[in-house]
């Protein structure tokens, strides 16, 4: 197994589980703020690791009308200031080569959205910088074909990689979470995360926007958890419904310091009783 270092965080499929959370677009300075305080206490109470996540731009929104979010300078500047003033890694989406540099210079992990996983150049531009490189496996993509993605990555010299699972697409508009996907990427040894609250998204199910079924993330946490993996990736927000996007699947922000706790449970016994396939 590989442990990728990330701040002063060590990840690997082995040790305690690390919780990426946050907002699906950053909003404002104080409102990130809130959030990492809040996960950050939440995450050291229950012993799990904490990156806070937060997009500067969503551009693979369904409609055109869509909110994107702030913008690379003015994201960049609140993820500073979150990793400032909390002392946690950050984390956000890159969508182009010609970000990856600029992006670097703040963030701890960039982050590889999964329309895009297959693009060589963006993938490349991102090794090269020697940031942390989570990629989210495509919607498209079944999970042994991940090998392919992490050679281009590998080819720059970085091995500083985290594979995510988001689901798969699933007749229209659905998807679906095959969790045997988790054991096969993790026989890349690179860390392994489960992204509970994407692959409950309903895409481009509400017309306009993506609908999605919050009750089920903590479901599909729970059992990835459960299988000993090095992360889980959710997004939270203190009022879902009306977020600017992807409330409809995010986990109200109240309601994570009893999930966090209860997925170090299922962690000290997956790690404790390691499954291999």
């Amino acid at each position: 197994m590989h442990d990728v270092t990330i701040g002063n965080l060590t990840v690997s499929n082995d040790r305690p589980l690390l919780v990426i959370a946050g907002p699906c677009q950053l909003e404002s300075t104080d409102h990130a703020l809130m959030i990492a305080e809040q996960m950050a206490a939440a995450c050291h109470k229950a012993g799990a690791q904490f990156i806070f996540k937060g997009s500067y731009d969503k551009a693979n929104r369904t409609s055109l009308s869509g909110k994107r979010g702030l913008g690379l300078d003015e994201g960049l500047s609140v993820l500073q200031k979150v990793k400032d003033t909390i002392g946690c890694p950050v984390l956000t989406d890159i969508h182009g080569a010609d970000q990856c540099e600029t992006v670097a210079q703040v963030v701890d992990v960039m982050q590889i959205p999964a329309f895009l996983c297959r693009q060589t150049d963006l993938l490349l531009a991102a090794g090269e910088t020697g940031a942390v490189i989570n990629v989210k496996k495509g919607q498209f993509l079944a999970p042994w074909d991940m090998p392919n993605v992490v050679s281009k990555i590998e080819s720059t010299g970085n091995k500083r990689i985290l594979l995510t699972e988001r689901g798969a697409s699933f007749g229209y508009n659905t998807l679906v979470a095959d969790m045997r996907s988790l054991p096969i990427m993790a026989k890349t040894g690179y860390p392994v995360v489960m992204d509970a609250t994407h692959s409950v998204q309903q895409p481009g199910g509400q017309g306009g926007s993506s609908g999605g079924q919050r009750e089920f993330a903590p479901v599909m946490a729970r059992a990835a958890v459960s299988l000993g993996i090095a992360a889980v990736f959710i997004e939270t927000h203190e009022a879902p419904d009306t977020a600017p996007s992807d409330g409809p699947n995010m986990i109200p922000l109240d309601q994570m310091p009893a999930l966090v706790s209860s997925l170090m449970d299922f962690d000290r016994l997956a790690k404790a009783n390691p499954l291999r396939v």
